[in-house]
């Protein structure tokens, strides 16, 4: 197998897919915000962010809601998770011991090894003093609890 390299034409120029791709997402969104304005505030997390890193599953279960993360290549030291009034906030990166290209030219680059930052508005019924987080193999769970509600302590009045 052999890489050929094209000669640089401004004619035949490389589209790169975002650039494709961002006027349809700006429709796509005008049309949601403008049919389901609520639609984050409710959920507590903006569902639509494009490009958003690192890439996550958010799970409602009956007792906890669960963000499961995607951080291939980190190690638990290099990623952070905080709670700040009510917003949830994963950040970290890359130890900077990765490999160079030091005599060669990248001819794909696609590994991500920039810092990061996500965060997410915890709704009301979200505990914020429990919020627990584990990691194994490049995956980070972050485990939410649920508000329980108390139920109303009943009595029976006797009547006089």
């Amino acid at each position: 197998m052999s890489v050929v390299k094209y000669q640089n034409n401004p004619l035949f120029r490389t589209i790169h897919r975002d650039e494709f791709l961002t006027p349809f997402d700006q429709i796509f969104d005008e049309f949601f915000k403008a049919n389901s304005p609520n639609f984050s505030q409710e959920f507590g997390v903006d569902f639509f962010e494009k490009g958003s890193y690192p890439r996550v599953d958010v799970i409602d279960y009956n007792d906890t809601v669960v963000i499961e993360a995607e951080v291939p290549g980190l190690s638990k030291q290099d990623v952070n998770v905080e709670v700040e009034q009510n917003v949830l906030t994963v950040s970290g990166g890359k130890s900077k011991n990765v490999t160079d290209a030091q005599n060669g030219k990248y001819i794909r680059r696609e590994l991500k090894r920039s810092s990061f930052r996500r965060s997410f508005t915890l709704g009301d019924n979200i505990e914020k003093d429990t919020v627990s987080a584990t990691f194994e193999n490049g995956i980070l769970l972050i485990t939410l609890n649920k508000v329980k509600h108390a139920v109303p302590d009943v009595r029976k009045v006797t009547i006089k």
